[in-house]
């Protein structure tokens, strides 16, 4: 029996019949790090991490950009359900803070490539890459204002525009974790040290504007 072309090239030696989204996004982090962006990889490059044909990449994404938009999505979601259980297991807003930071710190650390990927592509990848960034920024900071909002009631500390709090907290923290990516481990205490009290004195600026005036 002869196989139609395209199917015959799909079953070329070391390429695989079938392949899910899935598999090209594990591909696509197999080659990234914390020195390479996923913008600098190539389609052909995917597809033969992936031991497929590059035509077989078209059945799942248009190209790499929308493959990196997935990968972005995936690092978002992943971060969230990671940092939000921090804030979750804390009792305070003081414990929230260092639990929080501590966190977000431990998977910069972690080898976590969907989370280089987060931290990379919005300040080195494309406007649809930055978008997609902002996108999961906004996420975060939904999810922080949301809980600040919660904890401000049970400490009776309200805060002025916690929506604002939420955004300054989120780009702080991301601002140094894109920059903790660069520097040796040696320096984690210190950078979660300055991280925890920055945050605080966010807070502490708000609940001090939040007070009624004399």
């Amino acid at each position: 029996m002869t196989l139609p072309s395209d199917l015959a090239t799909e079953f070329h030696i070391g390429r695989k019949a079938t392949i899910s989204r899935e598999d090209l996004t594990a591909a696509a982090l197999r080659l990234i790090g914390p020195h390479r962006s996923v913008s600098s990889l190539s389609l052909r490059e995917v597809a033969r991490e992936a031991g497929i044909a590059p035509n077989s990449f078209y059945r799942h994404f248009r190209d790499v950009d929308e493959l990196a938009v997935a990968l972005i999505d995936l690092a978002g979601q992943s971060l969230r359900e990671i940092v939000g259980k921090a804030r979750r297991r804390a009792s305070s807003g003081r414990s929230v803070v260092r639990s929080s930071v501590g966190a977000f710190m431990e998977q910069v650390r972690a080898d976590d490539r969907l989370l280089h990927v987060l931290l990379r592509e919005g300040t080195a990848g494309s406007d649809a890459f930055k978008h997609a960034v902002d996108r999961q920024l906004d996420f975060f900071e939904e999810e922080l204002r949301v809980d600040l909002v919660r904890l401000a009631a049970a400490d009776n500390l309200p805060l002025h525009e916690p929506a604002l709090v939420a955004k300054a907290i989120t780009r702080l923290v991301f601002a140094i974790g894109t920059a903790a990516l660069d520097l040796p481990r040696e320096r984690d205490a210190e950078l979660v040290e300055q991280l925890t009290q920055m945050v605080r004195m966010i807070l502490r600026g708000s609940q001090a504007m939040a007070r009624p005036r004399p």
